[in-house]
């Protein structure tokens, strides 16, 4: 394996340069309180666990809000459709550069509340981000852990609290979104990696095999992964003596066996024998064919996309990756946001899986300030009655009042209104209420039979990517005049009992739905601002007066 030993490169560094103990993280012999047993106790992996769980339930309950449609279409309405034989499949689904993998642990969840007959709307809604909560609370455990292996027990108190305060990391990991997932196995995978080295030799080979077997189950969930393990491994390879050993007994079996088991798992769903990284790897990067979905500036990821999401976190970080010089752990964030860079199609959660890397150096940074505040206080530099707060309790302050806010807005407000529409629906139709809904708005705008969960027709406007460039699909004629194609789909359609749209298109709308009968029942907020092209401030229901 690699010749990364404890001590770590960092403190062997350090020790031989004869930098002052307040730079060096690890807490001295002299300080009784972080030594104490009831320290020890209260910092323990299971109680951190224990945190971490309950913090992640409360924040998958609070998530009320809409990010991304794979969160719904590429995981929850599969899972359905498994379980409960409706659900509409994207034309990724048809395609084969999905996996199965990743919606078959909803659909076993999906079993398990129908057999208890818990299958209620509001169940089928809230229990698979809860389900995501449990493996967000070990993408927290091992990040702790993760901290503490490259540094020391008191940078990972100040990783975990930065992990749990950040806004995006909030925001996001109790999405069910297959990036999320991916990103709680990179930390998991990382940790296990990296403690192969230091340990002994027996332990060493198990470690490193799990952190393989680890990694190749995120390659298989979503492919774009292998960025990630590419130059993980890579790196340590270039180190070993024996290389092609540990190709040949380590990385070729564990990789076909998890190959295997999904492409079995594959086999079965799709009917028929198809390779989905391969599919996956050929649309997304060898014909880009993401840029459909749109594009962005090269340098999006490093000068918006990773900043947005770090937010008031990013000068910590990069104090944080300059003073400790882990630059093996911090050349995986730059490697990552660089080769997505290259791709045209840019998202937020593609990077997720880097987000918590960047906040241990965030850690990290606030681990020296509290040591050097502590040192100053020991040096009488701030008297026993001051209350003058220390800079790492400013810093603090700071991080919470810039991001909690943030985190609850984003949760709790923003893009609400087509997820609390569809709760709304769901509702109706269970009282008989609703025969058939169209969604005038873009394609994915709202989850579908997964939250309404009942077997209704329902339609939306297709936006299944064009062989031939150039022809727009439904979402986009619509945007282009919404009146003039409702009028025409009318003309080939039975009228809907219920039509969804935002409030962006109904203004345009309004007398034309009046003539065929149909009056507003029902508006939802949804947005302070613009999110797509159009200001969409609420959702909109419609029902025809005379069904």
């Amino acid at each position: 394996m690699s010749n990364h030993q404890r001590p770590t490169p960092r403190q062997r560094r350090r020790h031989e340069e004869g930098e002052e103990d307040d730079v060096k993280i690890s807490s001295s012999s002299s300080s009784k309180s972080s030594n104490s047993k009831e320290d020890v106790l209260w910092w323990s992996e299971k109680r951190v666990w224990a945190f971490a769980l309950a913090f992640r339930a409360a924040n998958a309950l609070l998530i009320q809000t809409y990010f991304n449609p794979d969160e719904h279409w590429q995981s929850l309405e599969v899972a359905h459709r498994i379980v409960f034989g409706y659900g509409h499949l994207t034309w990724e689904w048809k395609e084969g550069i999905r996996s199965y993998l990743h919606p078959l642990l909803f659909a076993l969840l999906y079993k398990m509340l129908a057999f208890l007959r818990l299958d209620t709307p509001r169940f089928m809604a809230k229990a698979p981000r809860l389900l995501q909560s449990l493996f967000a609370s070990l993408g927290d455990l091992y990040m702790y852990k993760l901290s503490k292996l490259i540094f020391d027990e008191h940078v990972a108190k100040w990783a975990l609290f930065c992990q749990l305060t950040n806004w995006f990391m909030f925001f996001c990991i109790t999405r069910t979104l297959s990036n999320s997932l991916e990103t709680v196995l990179t930390v998991m995978g990382l940790f296990y990696w990296l403690s192969s080295s230091g340990t002994s030799k027996q332990l060493s080979s198990a470690s490193r095999k799990l952190g393989l077997f680890i990694a190749a189950l995120a390659c298989a969930i979503r492919p774009t992964s292998a960025i990630t393990w590419l130059y993980v491994g890579l790196l340590d390879l270039f180190k070993m003596h024996s290389r092609l050993p540990f190709l040949l007994i380590e990385v070729f079996p564990i990789g076909i066996l998890v190959l295997a088991i999904s492409g079995l798992l594959d086999l079965w769903m799709y009917g028929s024998f198809i390779i989905v990284p391969l599919n996956f790897l050929r649309f997304n990067f060898l014909s880009s064919g993401g840029d459909y979905y749109g594009i962005h500036k090269w340098h999006w990821y490093f000068t918006q996309g990773f900043p947005s999401m770090l937010l008031t976190f990013l000068p910590y970080s990069l104090i944080g990756i300059f003073r400790s010089k882990e630059w093996r752990i911090s050349g995986l964030i730059a490697w990552v946001l660089g080769v997505y860079s290259v791709l045209g199609h840019k998202e937020f959660r593609f990077v997720l899986p880097v987000l918590p890397i960047a906040l241990i150096f965030s850690g990290y940074s606030l681990a020296v300030m509290s040591k050097r505040d502590c040192s100053a206080a020991q040096s009488r530099k701030f008297k026993p009655g001051d209350k003058c707060p220390s800079r790492v309790q400013l810093a603090m302050l700071f991080l919470v009042i810039t991001n909690v806010p943030m985190a609850l807005y984003m949760g709790l407000i923003h893009q609400r209104g087509t997820e609390d529409v569809m709760f709304y629906l769901s509702k109706e139709a269970n009282n008989g209420q609703v025969k058939s809904i169209l969604f005038l708005m873009p394609c994915h705008s709202t989850p579908y039979y997964s939250t309404l969960h009942h077997d209704l027709p329902m339609r939306f406007l297709d936006c299944t990517p064009s062989v031939t460039k150039g022809i727009l699909d439904e979402s986009d004629r619509f945007m282009m005049d919404p009146p003039g194609f409702v009028l025409s789909m009318f003309k080939n359609i039975s009228l809907p009992s219920h039509i969804v749209l935002f409030g962006s298109e109904e203004s345009q709308l309004r007398e034309l739905l009046i003539s065929y009968s149909f009056k507003e029942v029902k508006r939802f907020f949804h947005a302070h601002f613009k999110v797509d092209r159009d200001l969409q401030a609420s959702v909109v229901v419609y029902s025809l007066t005379q069904s």
